[in-house]
């Protein structure tokens, strides 16, 4: 009876494996045959028209010809991105829903939004590459034409308060850019908040404000045109499509960074198969030329890095932005 029970017990070993095995082949078939019949959705949660959609845009054409697969690029804007956000935190993780970001969503909503987020960006995402990076620049108004840096900051530490900042609100890189530079440099700015930097840079040329930290798309056309001053860029290094612009970081704000970046992501537990399929694909395109001279144009450079990379990335400035946060106090819950 013993013996029967063993190999009773064997038959039933044997046919679980078989199971397992089998289910293990019909997975990684279902992954080999992705994509199929349905359009994936690349989830941009900004407007239509706003930088992260026209790259995703252009990124989104290549791509859909590499998978011979419909791509429908969806814009689900609202609250600072986080709407849309969400909405790819909690799709089904089957590679038909990914999310083309910057860093805002990933980065500084989980200290601004404590109790509202309702995502956790290291946890719920599966990294898939960061696209690109581009720097933001400090502009000054005219009264402080062909003045240094160094100069700007003397004058600025003469008139505690009295000069002002714009942003493009409460809690935005734009401002938390600015909170940390006033820190480094030793100088109190007031923060007068907009609703985006065309009205920033309004304000700005009309000597409303003195100083801000604006994108590179909106700044330099005005730089290049004498209307305001630009005295330095946020990034470690010199960036080619700034030429002349010299870091923060070498004059004397040794390590200061303040970048904006692009990235796709899926929802965690995307299956592998599909995560290095996307991941070979996109790098592919992003280091094209084309896709190069696009960033370029746009003063964005161009990465394509590995998942691994990107995660570092987002713990790294998750733990530097929520140190500023935490510091100045904020909170947009």
């Amino acid at each position: 009876m013993q013996k029967l029970s063993n190999v009773a017990n064997k038959s039933l070993a044997h046919i679980v494996l078989a199971l397992v095995l089998l289910s293990s082949v019909m997975a990684f078939s279902a992954h080999a045959q992705w994509p199929s019949e349905r359009p994936i959705h690349l989830i941009v949660p900004f407007p239509a028209g706003s930088s992260p959609d026209l790259l995703a845009r252009h990124i989104a054409i290549p791509l859909a010809q590499a998978l011979k697969q419909s791509i429908v690029v969806e814009n689900k804007p609202g609250a600072g991105g986080n709407i849309g956000t969400r909405f790819v935190a909690r799709a089904a993780p089957d590679g038909y829903t990914l999310l083309y970001t910057i860093n805002g969503p990933l980065v500084t909503a989980p200290a601004l939004y404590q109790k509202t987020l309702g995502y956790a960006p290291l946890k719920d995402f599966a990294p898939v590459t960061l696209v690109a990076t581009s720097p933001n620049v400090l502009i000054v108004g005219n009264q402080f034409k062909n003045l240094s840096l160094e100069a700007f900051i003397a004058q600025a530490r003469a008139q505690p308060g009295k000069l002002n900042y714009g942003s493009v609100g409460i809690g935005s890189a734009s401002q938390l850019a600015m909170e940390l530079f006033e820190s480094q440099a030793g100088i109190s700015l007031n923060h007068v908040p907009y609703a985006g930097f065309p009205q920033v840079m309004t304000a700005l040329i009309a000597g409303d404000i003195q100083a801000a930290f604006m994108v590179p798309a909106i700044a330099m056309p005005q730089v290049k045109e004498g209307k305001v001053q630009a005295l330095g860029i946020t990034s470690l290094e010199t960036v080619a499509t700034l030429p002349g612009i010299a870091p923060l970081a070498t004059q004397g704000f040794t390590g200061f960074e303040a970048i904006s970046w692009n990235a796709i992501l899926a929802p965690a537990a995307t299956p592998a198969p599909i995560l290095e399929r996307l991941h070979h694909t996109l790098t592919r395109i992003i280091q094209s030329q084309d896709l190069r001279d696009t960033a370029a144009r746009n003063h964005f450079t161009a990465v394509g890095s590995s998942p691994e990379k990107l995660h570092e990335l987002m713990q790294t400035e998750t733990n530097r932005w929520e140190a500023v946060i935490n510091k100045l106090q904020i909170s947009l819950d």
